[in-house]
């Protein structure tokens, strides 16, 4: 067997004839199923949480730019997607495309990468739950102890009329700026993020019990996340202050990515993440009624949705509130806040929301996941347990509760920030990758039946690459690392474990015997 080549790829009239046959895993979400399920994952830590952080570290008031930038990003992503997920029907989403493509090497690459992203995700999301739900349970009298509230090792401090917030820099000077000695104030470490932990574990179970009764739950989630945004953008527009919008864009630190320009362009990479959601539908094709038609709709449909919200939701919040103020897990309460006493029965409403969008992102994330080691599985690239489905719920029961042990641990220990700028790079170098194979396939099976093609090839698959890559250099040096370190503990089980079990090696090493028998 040569382990050496990398390249190998699997024939795309094997993955139709994958397509075709029996999972085990039952077909029952519909069209509508699939864009609440990408609109489960989008709406979320974007709008709920990293709105107002990426607001206040890098971009200001053009926070919107860097949406539109993003969006036009996932726009070209999103038509690329839709391609595949209605020509190849199966689980596994990027990695499975690139396997078809681009070989067996570059496939193992995005499934790795693609465990960074859903993995850290559903942690980065249950961080911003935590935050909402203390904030919550706060206005009600109920109080958690603040060292369980954080990630470990977060320095908290106590500030008069807002409570325990992790003490920042730019936190520090704003209250420095107020005359607040910031030494004064009582701080205490973080031992862990308690109410995170227990949302994974929460939704862990559910998604074990079956796929019909999560996608009930989501759908009940986005629609009341829905209402209440569009309520909170309603109400906004009548507070908005001009003058928070001034300078639109800050000018720059001195420092590559604070502020100016090249804070928009980091902006948009940081944010990028909330937009993963459209990849997280075609993850769930085995699942889907009527692929090859229902695919297609919930990837573009959720994200055209979704793309609109989040931008008006930007525009109204830094029209509040002035972004130096929005570093913090509960933003958009920040807002409701500064809209005065009159709107205070809209605080707890905007936490509900907060609370059930952020929980159905989290239950999307946890959902694709398990589904990327299943299709891994099966191409003996990972262990064959990852490819349990249980007996009773027909769900991928082992791969599940794996994904929800480590989301669990990470969630407790892990900040906001380190989470999500993990989840952006990897995001941005799944989405390169889908957008380079549509162009490579086009090239080489110009033939094949596309239910839905991406216009203008190769334009819209290199504009999509590019803006991908673009956003993926202005993330911060210590978040490439991340992903270099990553990268390689994946070679190496690659190496020790995938290119020795891989099925599609195995199938080549049977067929060369057979070929020199008939040669001879």
């Amino acid at each position: 067997m040569r382990i050496f080549n990398l390249f190998i790829t699997k024939p795309l009239d094997q993955l139709m004839r994958n397509a075709k046959e029996e999972s085990g895993m039952k077909r029952a979400l519909s069209a509508t199923n699939l864009t609440t399920l990408g609109i489960g994952a989008i709406i979320g830590a974007g709008i709920f949480v990293l709105t107002g952080q990426a607001a206040a570290q890098y971009a200001g008031p053009a926070i919107v730019i860097s949406f539109i930038i993003s969006g036009f990003a996932c726009l070209f992503a999103g038509l690329c997607y839709a391609e595949f997920a209605s020509m190849i029907p199966i689980s596994g989403s990027a990695y499975t495309y690139a396997y078809s493509t681009l070989g067996e090497f570059v496939a193992w690459i995005i499934g790795w990468d693609l465990i960074l992203e859903y993995l850290f995700a559903a942690s980065t999301v249950s961080v911003g739950w935590s935050g909402y739900v203390v904030s919550f349970l706060k206005d009600f009298g109920i109080f958690i102890p603040p060292q369980f509230t954080a990630a470990w090792h977060t320095v908290l401090v106590d500030i008069p009329n807002i409570g325990w917030k992790p003490l920042t820099d730019q936190l520090a000077a704003n209250l420095t700026s107020t005359g607040v000695i910031v030494d004064h104030l009582p701080h205490i470490t973080a031992v862990l993020n308690l109410p995170a932990m227990f949302v994974v574990a929460a939704i862990t179970v559910l998604l074990v019990i079956g796929i019909k009764e999560s996608a009930s739950f989501n759908n009940v989630m986005v629609m009341i996340k829905v209402f209440v945004i569009i309520l909170f953008i309603g109400i906004g527009f009548f507070f908005i202050n001009k003058v928070n919008w001034h300078p639109f864009i800050p000018p720059n630190t001195g420092v590559w990515g604070h502020f100016g320009w090249s804070g928009v362009l980091r902006g948009s990479a940081v944010i990028f993440f909330a937009y993963i959601g459209f990849d997280a539908v075609s993850t769930a094709a085995q699942e889907a009624k009527n692929p090859q038609r229902d695919m297609p709709i919930g990837i573009l449909g959720s994200l055209g949705i979704s793309t609109v919200l989040y931008i008006l939701v930007a525009i109204v919040l830094t029209g509040i509130v002035s972004y130096t103020f929005l570093n913090v897990a509960d933003p958009i309460a920040v807002g409701v806040d500064a809209m005065g006493k009159g709107l205070f029965w809209l605080r707890p409403i905007i936490k509900i929301a907060a609370i059930a969008g952020l929980s159905s992102v989290i239950l999307v994330m946890m959902l694709g996941q398990p589904r990327i080691f299943y299709a891994m599985a099966k191409d003996g690239l990972l262990p064959s347990r990852f490819a349990r489905i249980h007996p009773r719920f027909k769900t991928p029961y082992y791969s599940t509760i794996v994904t929800g042990s480590v989301a669990f641990i990470f969630a407790g220990i892990l900040p906001i920030n380190i989470l999500g700028e993990l989840v952006s790079i990897g995001t941005l170098l799944a989405f390169a990758i889908v957008c380079i194979g549509i162009i490579f396939l086009r090239v080489k099976r110009p033939d094949l039946k596309r239910p839905f093609k991406t216009p203008f090839v190769p334009l819209v698959p290199i504009l999509g690459a590019l803006i991908c890559m673009i956003q993926m250099y202005s993330l911060p040096l210590d978040t490439w690392l991340r992903l270099i370190i990553w990268m390689a503990i994946g070679l190496a089980i690659y190496f020790t474990y995938g290119v020795h079990n891989s099925e599609m090696r195995k199938l080549h090493a049977q067929e060369k015997p057979d070929k020199e028998q008939i040669a001879g």
